[in-house]
């Protein structure tokens, strides 16, 4: 079957390649009968995916149940999988069918199967290697035909590592893994998702349908969308039945992305735990540039001891020396281009103790005050030269913005 169609069928939607690897692979293992386990962040849309097997498979006209594994209470979860006879512990009344004899000949989908107590992993990892279970209270064994399609959250080789789940139970279930990415991973998805939500919530409502405006897409993209799917979908519904205007502003879905922050920071960059602090990533570009121009400004003093010891003891030509002498290049930083220094750009002059003329190292060589200054000018003038919002804009707070505009004499 074809991913367009799978996906009609089942309403999923996205044109992700990581999705699309997924539902390939569920429609590939359909037809057979070995276990599938489901990984993936909560809330990223993992329930699908056992549906999917389910209906492409030879089982579609058996039962097909979901259980929560993690909502049902530790004393009661063997009774719920397995049934129960009449008497075998206080309230059972009378005898009970357990969700692997109902859905014999069917499919079993165990949703947060790592939280299974220990006991009920013996339990299961009979029914998976034997197809054989015994109901709470009785003696007798009872067969039963299911397909198991489990998922999860947890890291599993953490949850075995520290004893929370049997090693050889994870192996039966994981026969073969689908991975469901997370929402912030899925690009142009985000903004296809919002759009169906927001035409369901509109007909639902009898309402007309909420629209992004460019600032509410780059948040949508940039946010991390801790709840994924989910997330979204809930945060669609808040927005189409509590604002008014239509037209939705980044500044209207900033109030319901409280936690909002530009995390996406380019991949050349290497930000260690020091950069945690920056709220985004252009305040991680400042953090470089701060550091550059640092560096450059003990590159010259550097440079000043050193020449002037050449030449008051070996006369060794101060054009000989270049930053990488210095051994002092930014690690982020590839390489300073040799020709900044260079000997045409460095001349001494007897009568005045300044080394450097024409080509000194200033921070001016790579322009990172005028950049700094030009950005903070553009982002007063969009705000009408408001500090608040345009403290903002720039990623940094107001007490830095006003430093700021000391320096570069903006401040009126």
């Amino acid at each position: 079957m074809e991913l367009q169609s799978i996906k009609q069928r089942f309403g999923i939607i996205g044109n992700d390649e990581k999705l699309n690897r997924a539902l390939d692979i569920a429609a590939q293992v359909a037809p057979t009968d070995i276990s599938v386990l489901v990984t993936g962040e909560s809330g990223a849309g993992k329930e699908f995916i056992p549906k999917v097997i389910h209906e492409l498979s030879s089982r579609k006209h058996g039962s097909y149940i979901a259980v929560n594994c993690g909502a049902i209470p530790e004393g009661t979860i063997d009774s719920e999988l397995f049934g129960h006879e009449k008497g075998s512990f206080t309230g059972a009344n009378e005898s009970r069918r357990g969700y692997f004899e109902v859905a014999d000949k069917g499919t079993i989908f165990l949703d947060e199967v790592a939280e299974l107590p220990l006991g009920t992993q013996v339990r299961l990892l009979r029914v998976l290697e034997s197809k054989e279970f015994i109901r709470v209270g009785s003696s007798k064994v009872q067969k039963t035909d299911v397909r198991v399609v489990a998922a999860t959250n947890v890291n599993m080789v953490e949850a075995v590592r520290n004893g929370r789940f049997r090693e050889d139970l994870y192996y039966r279930l994981n026969t073969v893994q689908i991975t469901i990415p997370p929402l912030r991973e899925r690009g142009n998805d985000i903004l296809l998702l919002f759009r169906k939500f927001a035409s369901d919530f509109a007909e639902r409502y009898s309402m007309p349908v909420i629209r992004l405006d460019n600032n509410a897409r780059n948040m949508a993209l940039t946010y991390r969308w801790p709840g994924n799917v989910r997330q979204l979908k809930n945060v669609t519904e808040q927005i189409s039945i509590i604002e008014q205007n239509r037209d939705i502003s980044g500044d209207i879905m900033a109030k319901y992305l409280p936690d909002y922050q530009a995390v996406k920071v380019p991949a050349l960059m290497s930000v260690d735990k020091s950069d945690e602090q920056f709220a985004s990533e252009r305040e991680i570009l400042y953090k470089v540039l701060f550091d550059m121009k640092n560096d450059i400004n003990e590159l010259k003093k550097e440079m000043r001891q050193l020449v002037g010891g050449a030449s008051s003891h070996d006369h060794k030509p101060a054009y000989d020396i270049t930053p990488h002498d210095l051994g002092i290049v930014h690690p982020q930083v590839q390489h300073i281009d040799e020709h900044i220094v260079d000997e045409s750009h460095i001349l001494r002059d007897e009568t005045d103790d300044n080394l450097f003329q024409q080509g000194e190292l200033v921070d001016d060589s790579l322009s990172l005050s005028a950049t700094e200054e030009d950005l903070i000018k553009k982002a007063l003038e969009k705000y009408s030269g408001k500090r608040k919002p345009a403290a903002k804009e720039l990623g940094i707070s107001e007490r830095t913005l006003y430093r700021k505009l000391k320096e570069y004499k903006l401040a009126k």
